[in-house]
């Protein structure tokens, strides 16, 4: 082969790869359509909406590596048998959720997916230590990376974090739950808010502080009685999607659930921090969180559902009154990456989750007060910083569908705080001190 023909090809071999990265499945988000599903058919309905995802997964797979450039291939092969597979679910979905009440109307309508081009190349780490992400590579970590154009110099970001005025009643005070880094290695893809009962339910790996025996299968009882990382003896769970450097080398979990084979490739970052803090209402004071209140923040499928729930930021440390929505932040040297998860701060007064793990809770409104029918209660902070060397690429694990976008990051907590320790972290807040 000439020297011609040889570059020829790499750049062919590049091309095709940029472009194979850059394609994915958007599916309709049943789970968020579902907002009133009796208790009686949650398990069942959970169930099925985790065989969603997985079909999904398995689709994404195989049209990743497949001919996406024949349109009729990818119709026969991807997108018909996949909503062939979803309506069947959907029909389950809604024989299940008769037996008690009304059949949800339009079920059907969710079953067809299509396919989503998305343009920008794949980033791989600047090879001459620049803060910049660098030209696309072909084949490797270059499949379902993240692309170039998810990354921004938080240098070039203008300030944009704006808080509510605080009123003479405000609660002020802060309670703080020192619960480690994950240094004892709680890794797993179930999500036992989302999906209970399903192993890999998240088709990515997680990070958990806190309680220890947090899984798919733990029900309240188990979460009540387990240990904990937290030194004040807050039971409660905290996890998050795990940060992975991508940088060609592989994890124990490079060819299991939720690593390797859901696309979640690289090196785990270990946090460099983690803080868990609960905040008051700039409006008034707040009440206690009820036992095994389950709160999620953030959209795992955001790249596809779109950012109406999306709630990441993502900044660097001495920058972080600029926060990203949907880009990953490139920090100057001795500047960490930071991940915020402010949570919902206001919940209904009577239900420990939902059909659609959302409509329990709510955001305050701009003004700083809860929407009507919903009470304030503190506001969980998790607060995550890394390491990482100027010109590395990292990305957020996730499902693989969603290329590893910054905008599906999202942050998951379930409250097993006792009576005793509730009441004393209200206390703090509401009389305007700093615990823990």
């Amino acid at each position: 082969m000439t020297n011609n023909s040889a570059s020829a090809s790499r750049e062919s071999a590049s091309r095709q790869a940029a472009a194979q990265a850059t394609m994915t499945l958007d599916c309709p988000d049943v789970s968020a359509r579902l907002t009133d599903v009796p208790q009686q058919a949650r398990p069942a309905v959970d169930t099925e909406l985790a065989k969603l995802d997985t079909q999904v997964a398995d689709a994404y797979g195989q049209l990743a590596t497949g001919a996406k450039t024949d349109t009729e291939w990818v119709r026969t092969s991807v997108l018909d048998p996949l909503s062939t597979e979803r309506r069947q679910s959907l029909d389950r979905i809604g024989a299940e959720i008769a037996k008690v009440s009304q059949r949800p109307a339009g079920l059907d309508s969710l079953a067809a997916c299509t396919v989503r081009k998305e343009d920008a190349a794949p980033a791989v780490a600047a090879a001459n230590g620049s803060a910049a992400p660098s030209a696309p590579a072909a084949g490797g970590q270059a499949q379902n990376a993240p692309s170039r154009a998810d990354f921004v110099d938080i240098r070039k970001v203008r300030p944009n974090v704006v808080k509510p005025r605080q009123k003479a009643n405000a609660s002020k005070g802060t309670f703080t739950s020192r619960c480690g880094r994950n240094e004892n290695k709680h890794f797993n893809p179930d999500n036992v808010i989302v999906a209970p009962g399903v192993s890999n339910g998240a088709h990515h790996m997680h990070d958990y502080v806190g309680n220890l025996e947090t899984d798919a299968f733990s029900t309240n009882d188990d979460l009540a009685a387990a240990g904990t990382t937290c030194t004040n003896g807050d039971r409660s769970t905290h996890y998050w999607p795990v940060l992975r450097l991508r940088n060609g080398k592989n994890e124990a979990d490079a060819n299991l659930p939720g690593g390797g084979q859901d696309g979640n490739v690289g090196r785990i970052l270990q946090p460099a921090s983690v803080q868990l803090t609960f905040r008051g209402s700039p409006v008034g004071k707040v009440a206690e969180m009820p036992i095994f209140l389950r709160i999620i923040t953030g959209d795992a499928k955001a790249f596809v559902n779109g950012t109406a729930n999306a709630n990441a930021s993502w900044s660097c440390t001495g920058f972080e009154n600029r926060q990203l929505k949907d880009k990953y932040p490139l920090c100057p040297r001795g500047s960490n990456v930071v991940r915020t998860f402010n949570f919902q701060s206001c919940w209904d007064g009577a239900n420990i989750d939902s059909a659609n793990h959302r409509t329990h809770v709510a955001f305050a409104q701009a003004n700083g007060a809860c929407p009507q029918g919903f009470r304030a209660i503190p506001q969980l902070v998790q607060r995550i910083t890394y390491k990482v060397a100027p010109g590395s690429v990292f990305a957020v694990d996730s499902f693989p569908e969603q290329l590893h976008k910054p905008v599906t990051d999202h942050g998951d907590f379930i409250n097993v705080m006792s009576t005793s320790l509730m009441k004393k972290a209200v206390s703090c807040i509401n009389g305007g001190r700093r615990c823990g």
